[in-house]
């Protein structure tokens, strides 16, 4: 009994069915509640950020210049790239310190998780290779000889394939993950940066910062499609670097960083039409989206802040002042 009520028991028998219901709304309604993580390598901080409130809620100190970061799969660790310690350090996000490292080669920058949180690969920018560690065992398992200056590292959907970009030798490197070769390369304008799949597979998006490209592959094919090129009125086209790219999970629009121009560019991936160029901070690198895909965050690395997009009306909602050059973020539900 919910209530005590007259002998009759009316009150009882009216509101227990609709209290009843409104808790079984409430319990079976997914909590929204999600967390964000921004790397800040001249701080040497991770800044965790409430997604509900937008604010700031706790930093943790880690190795030297913390750059690239990944989830697990299972949303309970984040791996990251300390660049200048050259190893990667692993921060536990119930504790919310780091426990341990695992070896990767010298100068890390970014690096991609594989299935069951198994295998973890690393773009090692000072010896030209993609390091595979076991993630269980603490070992370097093998390394991939690429380009000149790796960066970008993009998985397939499948967990098959590895798209690595080398700044220098100016390709996009297709890494089978079952025999860990590099199997085909494909050039594409200078200095590619980030490497992303399409949530289908069927297409990987890779950035050429100075070339001022965006580079759509075919990845049965290994063919461009398309390089999509930007023009905003105002700034000089040399200021336009395209670093950071996410797709959105149904396919249909696509988010660029900018780079000094400090614009986001919303792309129709159908026609691969710029929809709009969106102005947040200085020197955007990289970009999440929140869980329900409504807002779009971007790291800023030269106002020290990350943008808040709001996806349903492509305007920026709001600024968080973050640690000093903001380089990686990812999401946590």
């Amino acid at each position: 009994m919910l209530f005590k009520t007259s002998q009759n028991g009316f009150l009882d028998s009216f509101l227990q069915p609709i209290i009843g219901s409104i808790l079984f709304v409430l319990l079976s309604t997914p909590v929204s509640a999600y967390t964000i993580y921004v790397s800040s390598e001249k701080d040497n901080k991770i800044t965790v950020i409430d997604g509900d409130s937008l604010k700031v809620v706790d930093e943790v100190s880690v190795g030297e210049r913390p750059r690239g970061i990944a989830l697990s799969n299972d949303g309970k660790t984040l791996y990251i790239c300390t660049s200048d310690a050259d190893h990667i350090e692993v921060l536990d996000l119930q504790t919310m310190k780091v426990t341990h490292t695992l070896p990767s080669g010298p100068d890390p920058e970014l690096l991609v998780i594989g299935p069951q949180d198994k295998y973890l690969y690393a773009a090692n920018e000072d010896d030209n290779m993609v390091t595979m560690v076991d993630i269980e065992k603490r070992v370097k398992v093998t390394e991939i000889q690429v380009g000149v200056e790796p960066e970008g590292m993009g998985i397939s959907p499948d967990g098959k394939w590895l798209v690595n970009t080398s700044e220098t030798t100016n390709m996009a490197h297709f890494i089978n993950l079952q025999n860990m070769k590099v199997e085909d390369n494909v050039l594409v304008d200078q200095r590619p940066r980030v490497a992303q799949f399409s949530n289908d597979g069927k297409q990987v998006w890779v950035s050429s910062e100075i070339g001022g490209t965006v580079s759509v592959i075919d990845t049965q094919s290994r063919k461009i499609l398309k390089k999509i090129k930007f023009k905003i009125p105002g700034i000089h086209k040399d200021l336009i670097q395209p670093v950071g790219i996410k797709i959105t999970d149904d396919g249909k629009q696509a988010f660029i960083a900018l780079g000094p121009a400090a614009r986001v560019a919303v792309i129709d991936t159908s026609s691969f039409e710029i929809e709009k160029y969106l102005l947040v901070g200085q020197r955007v690198w990289n970009l999440a989206f929140s869980p329900d895909e409504k807002f779009v965050f971007t790291t800023n690395g030269v106002s020290n802040d990350v943008s808040v997009i709001d996806v349903g009306r492509l305007k920026v909602k709001k600024s968080i002042r973050v640690g000093r050059l903001p380089w990686g973020i990812v999401v946590r539900q």
